[in-house]
Formats: structure tokens, C-alpha cells, sequence
């Protein structure tokens, strides 16, 4: 659980994110006494759940819990603040809950067991880490895969972009040498350049990532951990951190990237 709190005054900020790691031991707690690098870390790194004082020097509660619903509809926002007379504007905003000052254990565990929506558990880490946002990489137990032909990287990235749909050698052919007259040349390059991926998985015991069927070649999305998949799960990070490019490197992304848009 990725929680923040948000208050210019630092005794207040501090009895916030006490009474909030008193109630949840386990979770991500974040203090911002500036609304503006709140906003900035929930862009890059996501949030389940705000709790944001209203009267603030650089940007005003409820204009930073709009900001954030931007970023993320589904973050709960739980206002703590000394003033009543903006509960209707919370209410129009759809938050979570109201908290008045001061800020106690008590209170903050009423409305965590009230949330409006739902805290989704972490996924689960897989071995092998496919990062799309940006350009291509792909991790295996965190360290970079390193690839003998530059086409064999390619490969992979374009497996995932497919998300689990076979694809036969005619079509990778198409996509890999996508401007070259007489793609059909390159057959025994491709031979080898699909070889070098699938060795380089069996090696790391990964080899249940791909499957061979039919003359076709596919992913399976649910052996990888990558931001694209999560994100078209609606994934509040992944969301975030997408900030207009995918798989920049390759110009044959675009169909996909235009989805995004």
C-alpha cells in the first residue's frame, strides 16, 4: 500500500504520518510539506491513497487532489485539515474521507477501513522484467539481458508488444527487416536470431517464457512483469509512469503506441 501525506506545517505532516504507520505497519508512507513534489512523486511513482491538508502555501488541497485524481481516478483522498466548511467541496471531489484536526490513530484507522476504493495487493515480481515506457529494456532477477545480435532484443520486445498472440516467421520477417525489399534474404538470420533468444532463456531457466506452436512464436504474458501489460490492467503506477513514449526505438510500435493516445 502506497500512501502520502501532504502538509506545509511540519509538526502536523509529522503526527500524519505517525498515526498513519501506528495503523499499517506494511505500508509505503511518504511526507511532502510541498503539494507540488507530492504531485511529482505520485506521477513517477504512483499512490493508493492522499492525505492532504487544504490550506497550503504552494497549491491548495483540493486543487492537488483534482491534480491527483488526474494522474490516478482511483486514489483515495482523505482530507486532514482544522476547517469544516470545505466538506462540500470534498464531497463534490469524491474523496474518501475528512479528517479534523488533530490528527489521531483512531481517526486515520476509521477511514483506512472505509476506503472509497480499493488497495489492489502487489503483484507479484517475476523473474524476467520487461520495461516498454521509453525505450525497450528487459531484466532478468534485475540485471540487463545481455543479447548477442541487436535483432534478438527486437524479437523479444516485439513478442511482448503482441501480448501472447502467435506470430509466424513470415510476420517477424515483415516487422524485423520492415524496410528492406528482400526481407526474404534474411531467413537464416532470423533462424539464428531466434535461437540466440531462446538459448539465452533456457540458460536462465526462463524457457517456459516463450511458447512454439504451429510455426508460430509467442509470449506468455503471465510469466513476465512488464509496465504495458499492467497498465491495460489499469494499473495506478504503471499509469503514472508512462509519460508518452513506448518502445521508442522501434518504428514499428507505433500501431500500438497509438492505442495509448
Amino acid at each position: 500500500m502506497r500512501i502520502i501525506a501532504v502538509d506545509d506545517e511540519k509538526l502536523a505532516l509529522e503526527a500524519v504520518m505517525s498515526a498513519i504507520r501506528k495503523c499499517d505497519l506494511t505500508a509505503e508512507v511518504q511526507g511532502f510539506r510541498s503539494g507540488l513534489e507530492a504531485e511529482e512523486h505520485v506521477k513517477q511513482h504512483g499512490c493508493d491513497i492522499a492525505f492532504l491538508d487544504i490550506e497550503m502555501r504552494d497549491i491548495s488541497g483540493i486543487d492537488l487532489a483534482q491534480h491527483l485524481k488526474d494522474i490516478n481516478p482511483s486514489i483515495n483522498i482523505i482530507f486532514t485539515t482544522g476547517y469544516g466548511e470545505f466538506a462540500g467541496l470534498a464531497f463534490d471531489l469524491h474523496a474518501s474521507g475528512y479528517i479534523m484536526k488533530p490528527v489521531t490513530v483512531e481517526k486515520v484507522q476509521k477511514e483506512l477501513s472505509a476506503l472509497r476504493f480499493d488497495v489492489a495487493e502487489p503483484k507479484e515480481q517475476k523473474r524476467l522484467t520487461a520495461q516498454t515506457f521509453g525505450n525497450f529494456e528487459v531484466f532478468i532477477d534485475g540485471l540487463p539481458m545481455k543479447f548477442k545480435y541487436s535483432k534478438s532484443k527486437e524479437l523479444l520486445a516485439y513478442l511482448i508488444d503482441r501480448n501472447g498472440a502467435l506470430c509466424t516467421t513470415q510476420e517477424l520477417l515483415a516487422v524485423l527487416w520492415e524496410d528492406d525489399d528482400e526481407m526474404g534474404n534474411h531467413t537464416s538470420y532470423f533462424k539464428n536470431v531466434r535461437s540466440d533468444l531462446l538459448a539465452m532463456l533456457e540458460d536462465a531457466g526462463l524457457s517456459d517464457v516463450i511458447v512454439r506452436q504451429r510455426g508460430g512464436i509467442a509470449i506468455i504474458p503471465d510469466r513476465i512483469s512488464c509496465d504495458y501489460y499492467d497498465y491495460l490492467q489499469g494499473d495506478s503506477k504503471a499509469k503514472a509512469q508512462y509519460q508518452g513514449e513506448y518502445m521508442s526505438q522501434y518504428s514499428w510500435s507505433e500501431m500500438t503506441h497509438g492505442l495509448f493516445e
